[in-house]
């Protein structure tokens, strides 16, 4: 049996119309992140695409001290407010402590636990407890069926809303691979599976001082993953990759986003009309 997750109009399972979590890396403005919203909405509209609007406040893992963290907690948090309010649309952001989940949960949809913290059990028993819907990113060295000890940690805790998100898996040096068999593989606990499409093609610490990437793949994995029947797909987007403040390489222009939901869905009805599912 599938869990099935409501949020605002529409369900969240791998068995419901898929779900687009998208957006930029990193938090800028709010009229920049009212900009690729409105624009991911209306692609996801027309194509009958389930949307969450992704943004992080912070990023806390960035590759070398030079590398820009972001608006912060306060100023993040008034951003994805404004584009609830103007848009209406959920929304979702990373948290990294325990003490920031009660906080974000006030106004943010979904908590996502970053993959370097998904075994940190302080911060999952706290996302827990907020009762708001928990993405967990499967750990970069963990295998998949790992993650079973990882949503037990919070299933415990009594908050059953719950997603798993593969985003590939270490291989060698400054490289990553996506196993396919990993979703269908945590899809045996029950739960919505989503792909990270953009990280899974990141090369950590690639470029020296910052993280490098393979976006020409990220489609590529998208349309692989969604090929399964899978709940969502989490896809990072910007207008201008190569001079956003984080992770440009692996993001997806904005202007070539509504294209690509709508091979997505197009994808995701084939899978789920097909006897063969994860």
């Amino acid at each position: 049996m599938q869990n099935k997750i409501r949020l605002n109009n529409f369900e969240i399972s791998n068995d419901s119309p898929l779900t687009i979590i998208s957006g930029p890396c990193q938090l800028e403005s709010i009229d920049h992140s009212l900009n690729i919203a409105e624009t991911l909405m209306k692609a996801c509209s027309k194509f009958d695409a389930n949307f969450i609007f992704k943004g992080s406040f912070d990023k806390a893992n960035r590759t070398s001290m030079n590398g820009k963290r972001g608006l912060g907690i306060e100023e993040g948090l008034r951003v994805m407010q404004e584009v609830k309010s103007n848009l209406g649309c959920p929304t979702i952001t990373d948290v990294h402590t325990a003490e920031q989940c009660s906080q974000v949960a006030k106004i943010v949809d979904v908590l996502q636990i970053p993959a370097f913290l998904c075994r940190q059990t302080d911060l999952l028993l706290a996302a827990a407890k907020t009762n708001a819907i928990i993405n967990i990113k499967k750990g970069q060295f963990l295998a998949p069926w790992d993650m079973h000890n990882v949503l037990e940690k919070v299933s415990t805790s009594g908050n059953n809303k719950i997603m798993a998100c593969e985003r590939g898996t270490s291989f060698g040096y400054n490289t990553l691979v996506a196993d396919m068999r990993g979703l269908p593989e945590m899809a045996r606990n029950g739960i919505p599976v989503i792909m990270d499409a953009t990280h899974s093609v990141q090369q950590p610490g690639g470029n020296g001082g910052s993280s490098g990437g393979q976006r020409e793949f990220a489609p590529v994995m998208a349309r692989c993953a969604v090929s399964l029947g899978i709940a969502g797909v989490f896809i990072e987007c910007h207008e201008d990759p190569n001079n956003a403040p984080s992770d440009g390489p692996n993001m997806i222009e904005l202007n070539r986003m509504p294209d690509l939901i709508k091979s997505l869905m197009e994808f995701d009805i084939l899978a789920k009309k097909s006897p063969i599912r994860i």
